[in-house]
C-alpha cells in the first residue's frame, strides 16, 4: 500500500494534482499479513475472522478471551474514527461480552465504512477479525526494510512505538537504532540482543523479543518483503513479547516464486482502472487533470506532466507503458484513458530508446479506428523506427490533419490550444491528430 510521503512526492511531480488511486501495490488485509506472522512462529493475538455476524459470534465464544477486539476489514487507515452507513461508530471495537460481537458485527458486515483515508462513500466491509484484546503495558517500533546505502537488509528500531516513526526519528533521533544485516549471515544472536536491549526490553524478556526478532527476519526472507514494519512490538503484564500491528511490503519481481502470497492480494477496493491497467502490464496513476499523459518511461512520464501543468494544463493521469510494449497493450491504454470522462484531449509523448516506434504507431492508429476516438490527440513519437510518412498514411484515411512542431515545452499554437484549452476546443466529429516532432534531450 502506497504511504503519505510517496503521495505526496506524486503531488509535486504533477504540479499539485490531486492523487486520486495509488500505484498497484500487493494489498494484504491485517488478517492476512498476521496470518503469514503466525505460520513463521512470530507471537501475535488470537484471532479468527468472519463473513457474517453468526461467524462473528461463535469466533468469539471460542476465543474464551477476557476481553474481545472487532475489526472491520478493510485497506484504509482510521478505522476506529470511521462512521459505518448503518450509523456504527468505529470501525474497531473492544467488549468483554461475546453476544455483543454478533451484535456489532451485524451492523459492519455488508455496509460502508467511510474514514480518512476511503473514498468519499466508504468501503464495503465484507469481512471482520475478531482477536483476543491484550492489554501493553510498553510499545516499541521494529522494522527490518531493504537499505540502498547498506545494499541490503536493516533492522530499525526504537523504544518509542505506537506512534509515528517519522515523528521519533525528528524529535529524538538519539532513540533509533539501526543494525546492518549481512544478507549471507542472517541476523546473528549478538545483533539480536542488541535490538531488543536497545528496545528496553530486560531480563527474560530481552530474550524473549530477540527470538521474535529472528523470527520476522526469517519471515522477511520466506516473503520476499523489501520491508516488515511491527508498530508495536509490545510488552504484556503477563510478560509477552507480541508483534501488535504489523505492516509487509513485497518485492513485484517475486512474484513468481510467492504465488500463495500473491493469490491473497485484495483488488475489491483498489480503483477499476488502476486494476485494468495492471493485468496488461501499464503503471497508471489517476489525477484529477483533463489532459491524458501517455508515455513510456517514468521519467518522461514526470516529465510530461510537469510540462503540462507548466503550461497551465492539468494532467488527468501518469501512464507508464515502460520499455517492450506490445501493440495490444497500446490498444489496452488507450481504453483506459478514453473511458475516464473527465478526459478531453490526449497527448503521447514517445522515446523510441526503449520501444519500437512503429509498434506505438499502429497501436493508436487501431484505437483510432476501433474506438472511434473523438478527443483532441496530440503524438510525439521519436527515436526507434520513427516513421513520419507511415503515420500520416494511416491517420490520414480519417480525415484527420497533422501539425509539425518543436520540442514539446515550444508547441506549435494550434498544439498548445488542443492540449490546454480543451474546454474551449470546438466540437468536431472526430478527432484531429497533431504529430509534435521533437528532438531527444
Amino acid at each position: 500500500q502506497s504511504c503519505p510521503a510517496q503521495k505526496e512526492r506524486a503531488r509535486e511531480i504533477v504540479g499539485g494534482c490531486t492523487w486520486l488511486s495509488p500505484r498497484r501495490w500487493l494489498n494484504l488485509q491485517e488478517y492476512q499479513s498476521k496470518k503469514l506472522m503466525q505460520e513463521s512462529g512470530v507471537a501475535v493475538q488470537r484471532f479468527y475472522v468472519a463473513d457474517t455476524a453468526s461467524e462473528a459470534l461463535e469466533a468469539a465464544k471460542r476465543l474464551n478471551a477476557k476481553e474481545i477486539v472487532l475489526k472491520a476489514q478493510i485497506l484504509a487507515g482510521g478505522r476506529g474514527k470511521g462512521v459505518f452507513d448503518s450509523g456504527l461508530k468505529g470501525g474497531v471495537h473492544l467488549t468483554k461480552d461475546p453476544a455483543k460481537v454478533g451484535e456489532l458485527a451485524n451492523k459492519m458486515l455488508g455496509f460502508n465504512l467511510t474514514t480518512k483515508q476511503t473514498p468519499k462513500d466508504g468501503v464495503k466491509v465484507k469481512t471482520v477479525m475478531i482477536a483476543e484484546a491484550l492489554d501493553i503495558t510498553r510499545e516499541t517500533y521494529f522494522a527490518i526494510l531493504m537499505d540502498r546505502a547498506c545494499n541490503g537488509p536493516v533492522m530499525v528500531g526504537s523504544p518509542q512505538g505506537g506512534m509515528d516513526i517519522e515523528e521519533v526519528a525528528a524529535s529524538s533521533p538519539e532513540l533509533i537504532f539501526k543494525e546492518v544485516i549481512d544478507i549471507l549471515e542472517g541476523v546473528r544472536d549478538d545483533q539480536a540482543l542488541r535490538m531488543a536491549a536497545n528496545l528496553g526490553f530486560k531480563g527474560p524478556l530481552q530474550r524473549q523479543a530477540a527470538d521474535q526478532i529472528k523470527r520476522l527476519y526469517d519471515l522477511f526472507l520466506k516473503v520476499d518483503a523489501t520491508q516488515v514494519e511491527v508498530n508495536p512490538l509490545g510488552e504484556t503484564p503477563e510478560g509477552q513479547v507480541v508483534c501488535f500491528d504489523a505492516k509487509i511490503n513485497f518485492d513485484d519481481n517475486a512474484e513468481f516464486r510467492q504465488k500463495a502470497v500473491f493469490a491473497m492480494d485484495d483488488m475489491t477496493e483498489s480503483d477499476p482502472t488502476e486494476t485494468e491497467a495492471a493485468k496488461w502490464d501499464l503503471k497508471y496513476i489517476g489525477l484529477d487533470g483533463n489532459i491524458a499523459c501517455f508515455v513510456n518511461g517514468a521519467g518522461l512520464a514526470m516529465a510530461t506532466c510537469d510540462i503540462i501543468d507548466l503550461h497551465g494544463g492539468k494532467p488527468a493521469n501518469f501512464l507508464d507503458l515502460g520499455g517492450g510494449v506490445k501493440e495490444r497493450q497500446v490498444y489496452e491504454a488507450f481504453k483506459l484513458l478514453t473511458a475516464d470522462p473527465k478526459v478531453e484531449a490526449i497527448l503521447v509523448n514517445i522515446f523510441g530508446g526503449i520501444v519500437n516506434c512503429a509498434i506505438i504507431a499502429n497501436g493508436i492508429t487501431k484505437a483510432c479506428r476501433e474506438l472511434e476516438l473523438k478527443v483532441p490527440l496530440v503524438v510525439r513519437l521519436e527515436g526507434t523506427c520513427r516513421n513520419t510518412h507511415t503515420t500520416h498514411t494511416h491517420t490520414h484515411t480519417h480525415k484527420s490533419r497533422f501539425s509539425l512542431s518543436g520540442p514539446l515545452s515550444k508547441l506549435a499554437p494550434t498544439d498548445t490550444d488542443t492540449i490546454l484549452n480543451v474546454h474551449h476546443a470546438p466540437q468536431k466529429c472526430g478527432p484531429s491528430i497533431y504529430l509534435a516532432r521533437i528532438e531527444s534531450t
